[in-house]
């Protein structure tokens, strides 16, 4: 019993010492915690705040998922996927963790990966809208990423706003050469998207009597008023869950004796804590068009001087996967797009964890990330087989339709 004691003793000594060690070290060199943005990468195209990273292909044999070894796929898929970010969020979250990196997973699963960085805005940028990101930075990159692969079809997998960018390209482009869309997290009906989409469809009717009777309109403020900084959308995303916010910080105090912990902590807390800012530009046109019109959920989206995006007549493959816990983009809110799109072959499904955590969470790998890949995997072969299919599909129900007609 003695000898029990004193083993327990000298443990808690050691974890103590341990536990004093590492919270200097994380207090005074934050940044040697932070493991994020560890995959090699080439910068192939850079304009302005715009740059686009391509990644080779892993050099291992197996690469380490959570707690798990993957084999890596030899064999590469044809078509290219392109990893859209949201604007607030850094890219540093597709390439989290060196066990919790989507980069890395897709390139183990044999796709050719390319991820869009829209930089950091600052005030000279605020008048930066939805279709500056839209129909001028994204198909920009695209351009950039078709010339490096050598391929025309495309597919596109966007987080948050970055899936709405996909959208609102494909919808304004019409871009014949995408072949697949994946959005995760990506809010369609606006007015779906819990307490906050309440807010703003109780706005709807307010909004219409100031335009009827007043000549204010937002997109006439000084968009520079409006620029919303980053620090106050990692408040915002942490007052959406203030409870597991606290509870994080009281875990890594229990746990600063693992190094280990700690890392993630501090990398995953690089995300939440340096969000890049928002410009007023893009402000105006969320508040107006996305959030109180709700044009998104009508399936077409106007961006002035007459352009529009029509989402209704997306024919691309479509992918949407919500957060069973998410309470900034609600399962209603993301399911709204397939009523929207023209596509035959789309298809919605529910992962695990909250908006962050369906994501990048640690369940991430083995569900979105998982139905992602599968998914992509049987789309992305074949010189022009998902347009063909399209096609087929399209001519059997005109045969289909002609023979009920003549009967």
């Amino acid at each position: 019993m003695a000898r029990h004691w004193s083993d327990r003793a000298l443990l808690l000594a050691r974890r103590t010492l341990q536990w004093v060690r590492v919270g200097a070290e994380a207090l005074l060199d934050t940044e040697k915690f932070v493991v994020a943005n560890r995959t090699p990468y080439e910068v192939i195209h850079r304009k302005g705040l715009l740059s686009v990273r391509r990644y080779p292909p892993l050099t291992e044999a197996t690469i380490q998922v959570g707690d798990e070894l993957r084999p890596v796929r030899l064999r590469r898929h044809r078509v290219p996927v392109v990893l859209v970010p949201p604007l607030a969020a850094d890219p540093l979250n597709f390439d989290l963790l060196p066990n919790r990196s989507l980069v890395r997973f897709l390139l183990a699963r044999g796709f050719r990966v390319y991820l869009l960085d829209f930089g950091s805005p600052e005030l000279d940028h605020s008048h930066l809208g939805l279709a500056d990101y839209t129909t001028r930075m994204l198909p920009e990159a695209l351009a950039a990423v078709r010339k490096d692969s050598g391929e025309q079809e495309l597919s596109l997998l966007g987080y948050c706003l970055g899936g709405l960018f996909c959208l609102i390209y494909a919808g304004w482009s019409l871009d014949p050469q995408l072949r697949n869309i994946v959005t995760i997290a990506s809010p369609i009906d606006s007015h779906q998207t819990g307490f906050g989409g309440r807010v703003v469809a109780a706005m709807n009717r307010t909004a219409h009597l100031v335009r009827s009777l007043t000549p204010f309109r937002i997109h006439n403020i000084d968009p520079q008023r409006l620029n919303i900084p980053g620090w106050a959308s990692s408040l915002a995303f942490k007052l959406t869950n203030p409870r597991g916010t606290l509870q994080s910080y009281l875990d890594l105090v229990m746990n600063l004796w693992d190094r280990a912990y700690v890392t993630e902590h501090r990398t995953m807390s690089r995300w939440f804590n340096r969000m890049h800012d928002y410009p007023g530009g893009i402000v105006q046109d969320l508040v107006v068009q996305v959030g109180i019109d709700n044009q998104l959920a009508q399936g077409r989206l106007q961006m002035g001087r007459g352009r529009q995006a029509r989402l209704d007549q997306i024919q691309c493959a479509i992918l949407a996967i919500a957060g069973s816990g998410d309470r900034i983009v609600t399962e209603e809110s993301a399911r709204k797009l397939l009523e929207i799109v023209a596509s035959h072959d789309k298809r919605y499904m529910v992962a695990p964890g909250g908006h962050a955590g369906v994501f990048a969470g640690r369940g991430a790998p083995a569900a979105t990330w998982t139905y992602a890949a599968d998914w992509l995997a049987t789309r992305s072969g074949g010189r022009g087989a998902g347009t063909a299919a399209r096609k087929r599909s399209s001519s059997r129900r005109k045969r289909k339709g002609a023979s009920k007609g003549s009967t």
